[in-house]
């Protein structure tokens, strides 16, 4: 098919007014259609239609039809066609996987009995409200399965840098609801890809259970570790420890709320803009410079800060010790900050989640996702830095390897 002129808003409104027979909806949302599919190509292939544009990265290659059915009637949609790659519209595609998750779990517990005023608006909503348990075990059962396969999977090759993070959730339980721990764990692989590497549910965050937790992703080969950066916590830091034996980084932005809660508002500027500059020092001497003369600052008008501040001077600062292009990426748990919001964001929908499996479902669809977008899409940090990462091992000598780990599990 050749290349076909684009209509304008007007045009199109010129064209209803003069076609007696017109049906203004349906001509409506074939215009919108078109649109959209236009945008979204010039946008993948860098140039509008019939645009010249350094930019561009392959040319448009007429179209194919392709029927589609609205609740205004069948339109015939002409799909761009490219010469290198392909496009095909997201609202043709299926329902995304996190969203299968969502309605299962609303389902889910709508059906047994479990739900709230909130949850039966949302059935309604959803137009779910007509499925059957059966229908919905099996929605749920193929999700799990989804889930369970991404969770168990072998981890190949090194992982210099993990990221260790936990979000509480309020899971049904007979006798009522409990706040239940989420963790998720994300790596770094050596190739420089981010990875969603674990996720479980646990009563709490005890060092217990984030020990089991670091153990079972040992098992399934996570190796290479250098470096584990989280939110501070007595039972995971020493988790870390026993596991891995490498250095933990406290995430620095964590820590400065933390110490702004130890100050009058009227002192929270001075503390935060003292504590913050210490993180932009060039080099791991300067920094520490630097926080020692915050801490002799502050002695005197927030000594609660200064002492804990100085006494965190080890874990702050062990981001010094690696790269300095990786410096902003591990100082910090705030390059997961996006991917928690959108868990956030479906659990709030959620409010109670009818049971742990529920829960799992639900963010574990979510981090599949992401996970595929992280592994297809740009490095996060270049194979050549990580690759001088891994030349230096900092783990201790008296932590097992991974496949002794192994050898320990199977014996």
């Amino acid at each position: 098919m050749a290349e076909r002129p684009r209509m304008t808003a007007a045009q199109l409104a010129d064209k209803l007014l003069s076609d007696e027979h017109a049906d203004v909806l349906l001509e409506s949302v074939a215009w919108m259609a078109r649109e959209l599919m236009e945008a979204d190509v010039a946008a993948q292939i860098g140039a509008e239609l019939g645009e010249r544009s350094l930019e561009r990265t392959t040319h448009r290659n007429g179209y194919r039809p392709r029927p589609w059915d609205t609740r205004v009637g069948q339109l015939e949609l002409a799909i761009p066609k490219l010469r290198q790659g392909s496009y095909f519209p997201s609202f043709l595609e299926p329902r995304r996987r996190a969203e299968q998750a969502l309605v299962a779990v609303v389902q889910e517990g709508y059906v047994n009995g479990v739900s709230t005023r909130k949850v039966d608006r949302l059935v309604q909503q959803l137009g779910i409200a007509g499925m059957s348990k059966d229908q919905v075990s099996r929605l749920c059962r193929g999700l799990d399965e989804q889930v369970r396969v991404f969770r168990e999977r072998p981890l190949e090759g090194a992982y210099p840098y993990l990221w260790l993070d936990a979000k509480v959730e309020r899971v049904r339980e007979p006798g009522g609801v409990r706040h239940k721990a989420l963790v998720i764990a994300y790596g770094v692989h050596q190739t420089g890809r981010r990875e969603v590497v674990g996720l479980d549910v646990g009563e709490a965050e005890t060092e217990s259970f984030w020990r089991a937790f670091l153990r079972s992703l040992r098992a399934r080969g996570l190796d290479g570790v250098r470096l584990a950066i989280s939110d501070a916590h007595a039972g995971l830091k020493a988790a870390i420890a026993q596991v891995f034996g490498c250095p933990w980084q406290r995430c620095t932005v964590h820590f400065l709320r933390d110490m702004l809660g130890y100050v009058a508002r009227t002192q929270q500027p001075l503390v935060s803009g003292a504590i913050r500059g210490i993180f932009t020092a060039t080099t791991a001497a300067e920094a520490r410079e630097r926080l020692a003369q915050v801490v002799d600052q502050l002695r005197a008008h927030a000594p609660k800060v200064a002492a804990l501040l100085e006494d965190a001077e080890a874990e702050l600062l062990a981001f010094y010790a690696f790269p300095a292009e990786h410096w902003p990426k591990l100082r910090s748990t705030n390059p997961l900050e996006r991917v928690n919001r959108e868990i956030g964001r479906r659990s709030d929908v959620v409010g109670i989640f009818p049971n742990d499996a529920a829960l799992l479902r639900l963010a574990g669809m979510l981090l599949l996702e992401q996970n595929d977008e992280w592994l297809i899409g740009r490095r996060y940090l270049s194979e050549t830095s990580l690759a001088l990462v891994l030349a230096t091992d900092h783990r201790d000598p008296a932590t097992p390897s991974t496949q002794e780990v192994a050898q320990l599990t199977t014996s």
